[in-house]
């Protein structure tokens, strides 16, 4: 009996000790989802207004400019946001999962939106490549045999827009030279610290429909109000709206220039909505593991005790005997 009390108390021990490694680590996650919460609210306001400013220009001048060209999709290109480490819970996995489902059948994310009740479908077979941003997103292109363009797994904890530039560049170089046909962003969209929501959304060619769809769903709860179609309602307005801006040069330029600007903005903005939802992942992960320590070593204190009781009992028992056989 006292070797099993032994045992028991080496693993309270044990177990305390990691109770404390994952309260520290939800505390630090904690800090970190703060920063990375607060980063992507900033970010919001600046990507609604340049898609209302694109909306606004693409409605007075309908050009014909590389980063609006919608052509039939033969190649896809897949930009996959994880996260470097573990210990997140099902944020790796829940977005993993979701890509691996799209990609399954990419006919369904290749079909090209060109109006909201039109749209123009893939022709033949697709080929997907994949960038990835961390490490997990990387080994699933790996394993699952998709081309893995290029990856990135030297972003901090809080990116900045410098870390997104050199993708965004590679992505609208890319999409320029018709190298792809479709380029989506393959991100967990942040809503609250217990919930965050994989999402796929097409980066270029940019489309209209695809920005309102993505920025109206930024800060978004569960209860989406995509139902109502508030898209539809929201253009409408900016249809109607009587403003008028003069442009200088002329409106093509300053398109020219607002386009890979909004390809940045999409990309950046994801990656932050992944920071957060990662570190708010990470937190909870941390927080629920730190309660199962306590409800274990509370099971083991009340086995130690009940073991400890049964050996004093056992002594008290054998004492009593022996007492007993020497008065005898």
């Amino acid at each position: 009996m006292a070797v099993n009390t032994k045992i028991i108390k080496r693993r309270i021990r044990s177990v305390s000790n990691t109770k404390k490694i994952t309260k520290a680590m939800e505390m630090v996650a904690a800090a970190k989802m703060r920063k990375a919460v607060e980063a992507a609210l900033n970010t919001r306001t600046y990507a609604q207004m340049a898609r209302d400013l694109l909306v606004k220009l693409s409605q007075s001048a309908k050009m014909h400019l590389p980063l609006l060209a919608v052509r039939p999709v033969k190649k896809l290109l897949v930009v996959l946001i994880t996260s470097n480490r573990g210990l997140c819970g099902s944020f790796n996995s829940m977005i993993i999962k979701k890509t691996a489902q799209e990609l399954a059948d990419p006919k369904n994310i290749s079909r090209q939106r060109i109006q909201h009740s039109h749209a123009l479908e893939p022709s033949g077979d697709i080929a997907c490549d994949v960038i990835g941003i961390g490490k997990k997103g990387s080994d699933f292109a790996k394993k699952m045999g998709y081309r893995l363009v290029a990856s990135y797994s030297q972003f901090s904890d809080t990116p900045n827009l410098d870390d997104v530039l050199p993708i965004a560049s590679l992505i609208i170089d890319a999409y320029t030279k018709k190298q792809y046909d479709k380029v989506v962003v393959a991100y967990t969209d942040y809503k609250s610290p217990i919930l965050q929501v994989a999402k796929l959304r097409q980066v270029l060619p940019i489309s209209e429909y695809d920005l309102e769809k993505m920025f109206l769903e930024l800060g978004r709860g569960s209860a989406s109000s995509e139902e109502s179609h508030p898209a539809d309602t929201n253009i409408q307005k900016s249809e109607h709206a009587p403003v008028e801006y003069l442009f200088e040069p002329d409106k093509e330029n300053v398109l020219r220039t607002i386009l890979p600007r909004l390809v940045e903005t999409q990309i950046y903005q994801a990656v932050l909505e992944s920071a957060a939802s990662e570190h708010s992942a990470r937190m909870l992960a941390m927080r629920n593991a730190s309660d199962a320590a306590g409800d274990m070593i509370d099971e083991l204190t009340l086995t130690f005790n009940k073991a400890r009781q049964a050996g004093i009992t056992q002594e008290i028992a054998e004492i009593a005997s022996g007492a007993a056989a020497s008065s005898s």
